[in-house]
């Protein structure tokens, strides 16, 4: 199960069991429900997003190709527009447990053979896991373990892409500065990759071993939390 936001957001495109999904069904237009809705129109999917507040419906009409006033906890409700069509339905209901819970059940009587929820905690995960979803996150949660890694100065960014292994954007060392990424052998000293440096006022390249680390870069690292910690540590 991916543990980023991100990178959960974007498995939704990624092959799984039943192929990469090519429409998705996007229940709830809270916060969190209509970024993700917005998103996966941007990344060429075909969206319908429903919700059964009509104010919710009439503020993101214009903004989603397709948005409809419906109670995803009813199954016939569901039938009607067609849900057990799409690849991949998305529970994205905030606080109201009872709803997440009866939509998940839902869609899984529907036939929707993915299921991605949202869970607020473990116990709510539990729950979902048990009524349908094949994928439950933790979004609150895990944006909390980003922001605490950026907030303790040791990484200015941090994505975990797995239970033990990360992308962080870390600032290099004085001791690194001159050096290019072959002289410094991060790999061998450090067990981290660099997958690219931003140079201070420019933009992302990728990096290699001629690449030269100057003052006021930012370094894109990749390796296990552990390793990613300590070079980051290093600053």
């Amino acid at each position: 199960m991916p543990t980023n936001p991100l990178r959960w957001l974007f498995s939704l495109a990624e092959p799984h069991a039943g192929g990469a999904a090519k429409n998705v069904l996007v229940v709830g237009l809270g916060r969190f429900g209509s970024a993700l809705a917005e998103t996966l129109v941007e990344l060429g999917l075909d969206v319908m997003a429903i919700d059964k507040d009509p104010e919710l419906v009439q503020r993101w009409a214009p903004h989603l190709t397709d948005v409809r006033e419906a109670d995803a906890s009813n199954a016939e409700a569901l039938r009607q527009i067609s849900a057990g069509d799409f690849d991949a339905a998305v529970v994205a209901i905030g606080t109201d447990l009872e709803a997440s819970i009866l939509a998940t059940a839902a869609l899984a009587d529907v036939g929707i053979s993915q299921i991605w929820a949202k869970a607020l905690s473990d116990e709510h995960g539990r729950i979902l896991d048990r009524v349908g979803a094949n994928h439950v996150v933790y979004p609150e949660k895990q944006m909390g373990v980003r922001v605490a890694h950026s907030v303790s100065g040791q990484m200015v960014d941090y994505f975990q892409l797995d239970d033990n292994f990360v992308i962080a954007e870390v600032l290099p060392h004085a001791s690194l500065i001159g050096l290019s990424l072959g002289e410094a052998e991060l790999r061998r000293r450090h067990n981290v990759n660099v997958v690219s440096v931003k140079r201070r006022g420019g933009e992302f390249q990728f990096a290699n071993a001629e690449t030269r680390i100057e003052k006021g870069d930012l370094l894109v690292v990749a390796g296990s939390v552990a390793d990613a910690q300590r070079f980051a540590n290093l600053t």
